[in-house]
């Protein structure tokens, strides 16, 4: 039986099964992008799939904290577009 990786949640602090969070990477020129797949290579973090949990990682600027740099609004705009999608 295979073991189910699990990761937590930026917003709420719950840990959950890999494929059901959202994964934010930053790769190693800085740029910051929504992995879909969960494969690509950089630091990653992770976030459930709902908009209370996005909403306190904008209020809390934890996102900011995480990767250490200013987050774009675009990419909580793309965010927010995923995660209503779903």
């Amino acid at each position: 039986m295979k073991k189910v990786v699990q990761r937590m949640c930026m917003g709420c602090n719950t840990k959950k099964d890999k494929s059901d969070l959202i994964r934010i990477v930053m790769n190693k020129e800085g740029n910051i992008s929504i992995d879909k797949t969960g494969k690509l290579s950089g630091r990653g973090a992770y976030i459930c799939d709902n908009t209370d949990c996005l909403e306190k990682v904008i209020k809390s600027k934890r996102l900011e904290r995480v990767f250490e740099t200013k987050i774009d609004e675009e990419i909580y705009k793309n965010l927010r577009g995923v995660i209503i999608d779903k």
